[in-house]
This record gives C-alpha cells, structure tokens and sequence, in this order.
C-alpha cells in the first residue's frame, strides 16, 4: 500500500503532461485573432446620440452567423431584454444570430430619467444608431419587436426598411386605437361583472397605487391574456424582466391603465402605411393575445410580402405559453427569407 500514492502521483503527472501537450496543440490550431482584442461575451455597450446628449445602450450578441443576425426589440414600454432568454433554447441550435438590446431607459442601458425622452421618433433614431454600430446590413439584418417593440420594429422599418432584410411584429397591432378597443369591447366583457366593476372604479379614481388593483388583474386579466401560466409558475425571466419595468417610461408612453392605453401612443396608427413596407414580415399572434389575433393576420395581408403566424395556445407572451407553434414559426420564416423563399 505504501507504494500507491507516489504511482497516483506519477499518473497523474504523466496524464496532466499529455493533456497540457494536447491542449496546447488545440490551442495553437485555433484562430488567435481572438485574443487581439479583449473578448467580453458578446456584450457591446454603444454610445448614442440624443437631443440631450451622449448616452450608453448595452447589447449582447449571441451566436455568429454573417448572414442571419436578429435583433429583439423589447416590450413595455419600458421592461427588459431579459424575458427574451428563452429564445436562448431554439435559437442557437439553428444557427441564427440574435442579439438583445436594452432600450434607453431599460435595464443595463442608461436612464435619463426625462420623459421628454420617452419619444417615439427618438427611440427609432436609437435603433439606427444601434444597426450601425452592430454592422447590421440588409443582407443580415432581421427585426424583431414585441408588444411595445412591435410599434418601434413597424415605425423603424417605414422609415429605415432599405437596411433590412426581414421584419417580425410579434403580438401588436398596427392601431392604438383598435387595441384600445379591442380592450373595451373584446376582453372587458369576459371579466365577472364585479370584478371588472372594481377595477373601473379604482381606474376612475386614478389609484393605480392601489394593491387590490393588480391584485383582480393578475388572475383575471395577467393570468389569462399575458401569459397563460399558472401565476406562480411564470418563468424566472419573465418576473425578473417585468420586476425592473420603467415606470416613467411605461406610464408616459403606455399611460397608468393596465387596461387598454392612455399615454402619448394613444393615437398611434399606421393601418394606411402598411402597404408601404416591401421588407418580408411576419406578424405572431396568440388565440388569447391581448392584441386581437385578426388584426394582426390582416396586417399581414397589407405588407407587400407578409406571413401570419396564429399561436392557438398563446397569448401575449406566446413565446413562453406557446413554444411548440411561436419558435417553429419563427424559425421558419428567417429561414425562407434567407432562402429566398419570400
């Protein structure tokens, strides 16, 4: 036995030994471009011109494909990059490129905290500003935007759609407006009487504050239109995102109602330009969307090259309740278009 721990010894030695020969072998065979720069996961921060100064935006990147490069444009307005993470699960398998972006105002990117900011035209000037730094190009270049980032994904490519090559609108419609109605007259009326009566009331008397106001919302209007998980299940990403929501910015530009919309996007509509955007789109909708899902397949039929993609399951965030039909999806029509099938 005495002659055991010097033999271990020895072994181990003679192993480390072969596997430091082997690892150095691997190591010169790689590409050593890589260490001519410090490497920091992907992560870019870019400094951004505004009416009121620089500000810094942080980005990730993950994946490397030159040809599919996806941005996400998160909702709100006003949460974070952060419930995109399960797309981490079916994206990279597939080789698309995807990058997450925190708007100004959002979670790791500067906060002015001015709601002269909080702007509409400005934040599609931030987009732009962010293509170019990323070396984003209408070769590679596709768009995706949820909820809130829908409205600034459909803007940004009216103005800016000669950079893109492929265009998703995942769960928003074309319309404040209709929305707004949709809310009134299509989902308002599937709430207990009481319960709808109550949150009106708290509504009209402007106290937003008020615990019993998400109290009745999050089973009976959260729990049944934003994501169909039972509350307690949502996922870690989903709560940590919404946990970090701008207010200022949520408020100002979505208005103080969970309920439909009163802030400066109350009047926000682009029916009528639809037809001005020839970039290939893909408009995502759920069954139980808090957007109405027939909105949404119409608009795919006034964009010069469209597809509407129904999640039977989902609802608003039909990227978590209804992952067998959104990332098929999804995968799909980035696929096609860089085949050249659309």
């Amino acid at each position: 036995m005495k002659f055991l721990f010097p033999v271990i010894i020895i072994a181990i030695f003679i192993s480390c030994n072969n596997d430091s020969k082997t690892n150095s072998t691997a190591a010169a065979a790689t590409d050593t471009t890589i260490y001519n720069e410090v490497q920091t996961g992907g992560i870019k921060i870019i400094p951004i011109e505004t009416p009121k100064g620089k500000f810094n935006i942080w980005t990730k990147t993950l994946g490397n494909n030159p040809k599919i490069k996806l941005l996400l444009l998160n909702g709100g307005p006003g949460a974070t990059h952060e419930y995109f993470e399960c797309f981490e699960s079916f994206l990279p398998q597939q080789d698309i490129e995807f990058i997450y972006y925190d708007q100004l105002g959002c979670g790791l990117s500067d906060n002015p905290k001015d709601t002269s900011m909080w702007d509409l035209s400005r934040f599609v000037e931030e987009v732009e500003q962010v293509r170019k730094a990323l070396n984003l190009t209408k070769d590679n270049f596709y768009l995706l935007g949820h909820s809130w980032g829908g409205i600034l994904a459909m803007q940004y490519a009216l103005k800016y759609q000669d950079n893109l090559k492929g265009l998703i609108i995942s769960n928003m419609m074309s319309s404040c407006p209709e929305y707004g109605k949709y809310a009134q007259e299509v989902l308002a009326p599937q709430f207990d009487p009481k319960i709808l009566d109550t949150i009106r009331q708290i509504e009209k008397k402007g106290d937003f504050e008020n615990p019993k106001y998400m109290e009745l919302l999050m089973p009976h209007f959260y729990a049944k239109h934003i994501c169909r998980i039972p509350i307690e299940q949502w996922p870690e990403p989903v709560t940590r995102s919404l946990a970090k929501m701008n207010q200022s910015l949520y408020v100002t530009m979505q208005g103080p109602s969970e309920f439909g919309i009163g802030g400066n996007l109350i009047n926000w509509d682009i029916k009528k330009q639809l037809p001005q955007i020839k970039v290939p789109t893909l408009t995502i909708g759920g069954t139980f969307d808090t957007m109405d899902p027939e909105h949404m397949k119409w608009m795919s039929t006034q964009v010069q090259h469209g597809r509407f993609l129904l999640c039977p399951n989902g609802s608003h965030m039909d990227m978590y309740d209804d992952q067998k039909h959104y990332f098929p999806g999804l995968i799909s029509f980035i696929k096609d278009v860089d085949g050249g099938k659309l």
